[in-house]
């Protein structure tokens, strides 16, 4: 089975945000109304390098989200091997965002049109892969840093993965 794989080059990558703002686009992100983005980009500084990093959902091959949720809102997609997810069955317990180990599933707060909480992240632009087109971010990467592929491997990580695991996670994320 074929599986989508993101790609990253940190060696590119200039903290532009570019990504960022394409994914808040392309998903209807409303910052101000304290939704929280899909994609960040975050900086990591050790005594030898200074890197950048754009993050959002690495769509794992064994993604603990998927096991971790009680009601089956998240879940592979068979055709592309993305982590998607069915909003309408999320009961906002957060099980997912516990086990994710990349801080991916989101949730939009609560108001008067939805009693609950419900789980939200990075779906890999699908449909725009569908139809041909690149993941927003992808597209809008002046450097060429973010990209994808399709992949025989099922247990292909992404090299954001592999980058996130030689660094300090508690150091990337807790800034």
């Amino acid at each position: 089975m074929k599986k989508i794989v993101f790609d990253f080059d940190p060696q590119k990558c200039s903290a532009c945000g570019a990504c960022a703002i394409a994914c808040m686009d392309q998903n209807d992100v409303d910052v101000e109304a304290g939704m929280q983005p899909y994609r960040k980009v975050y900086e990591y500084e050790s005594e030898t390098e200074r890197v950048f990093i754009s993050i959002a959902c690495l769509h794992c091959p064994d993604a603990p989200c998927v096991t971790a949720c009680p009601v089956g809102c998240i879940y592979k997609d068979e055709e592309t091997g993305l982590t998607l997810y069915h909003t309408d069955n999320c009961v906002g317990c957060h099980s997912c965002a516990m086990a994710c180990p990349y801080g991916a599933p989101t949730f939009r707060p609560t108001g008067a049109k939805r009693p609950r909480e419900k789980m939200e992240k990075c779906h890999g632009c699908v449909e725009r892969i569908k139809a041909g087109k690149q993941p927003a971010c992808v597209h809008s990467c002046p450097t060429g840093a973010l990209g994808w592929h399709w992949s025989d491997d099922p247990e292909e990580k992404s090299e954001l993965a592999h980058i996130y695991e030689s660094w300090n996670a508690l150091t990337l994320f807790d800034k």
